[in-house]
């Protein structure tokens, strides 16, 4: 593969949704073009905007917390994997207020605790916490959305 026709491949991928630097190198990797090559398609693709990692990194963000209802933590892992420099990180999950978090993970919260089977109150909101921090939330969020005054239903897990 010629180095135009790599460039144009992945401008057009590009242009159908976003991607990061990372993910178009990897691409490249694939296609086993020189690194040289590889370095000059990704500058021009930069410099001409079809990948930009801080559009790349807004757009996931709000993806994978509004439709997938991960935590500030989850989503930080996983943009640190896609190799997102951790200022565009920072910037981009500070754009998410906790009252966006907090609208999130409550009634994700409410529809997880009635299929939990739990003897008492403390052991049913470990549950919750356990969740909540497998989703990404910090603890601070989670205490705010374990609701107690809910009626819980205790059913013995021997059943």
């Amino acid at each position: 593969m010629t180095e135009q026709e790599a460039y144009l491949q992945l401008a057009a991928l590009c242009a159908q949704a976003e991607h990061c630097q990372r993910e178009m190198r990897e691409k490249m990797r694939r296609w086993e073009l020189d690194e040289t090559v590889q370095n000059r398609v990704l500058d021009r693709l930069v410099r001409e905007r079809f990948v930009d990692d801080e559009r790349y990194a807004r757009a996931f963000v709000k993806d994978k917390i509004r439709y997938n209802k991960w935590g500030r933590r989850k989503v930080q892992q996983a943009l640190w994997q896609k190799g997102i420099d951790s200022e565009i990180q920072r910037k981009v999950l500070d754009e998410i207020d906790e009252k966006e978090y907090l609208d999130i993970l409550r009634p994700l919260l409410r529809q997880k605790r009635k299929s939990i089977k739990a003897q008492n109150d403390y052991e049913l909101n470990q549950k919750l916490l356990r969740f909540a921090l497998g989703r990404g939330y910090t603890f601070d969020i989670i205490r705010q959305c374990i609701d107690v005054d809910e009626e819980p239903d205790y059913t013995d897990e021997t059943d």
